[in-house]
């Protein structure tokens, strides 16, 4: 199916301390530090998520 589980480890935890605050969503924030760890891609309509230094695609 080309679907793969990612688990959240400590790293990923302790990356959403070093980001600006440009978004509130703690859930969001965490999606966030993920990609920029793992180096992904997020497909998203939120347009606050492109404000960090993250690969977007505009789902909106």
């Amino acid at each position: 199916s080309g679907v793969q589980v990612l688990r959240l480890d400590a790293d990923h935890g302790l990356a959403v301390g070093d980001l600006p605050m440009h978004h509130r969503d703690p859930f969001d924030r965490l999606l966030i530090a993920q990609a920029r760890s793992e180096q992904l891609t997020i497909v998203t309509a939120d347009r606050r998520i492109a404000d960090y230094d993250v690969p977007l695609i505009d789902a909106g």
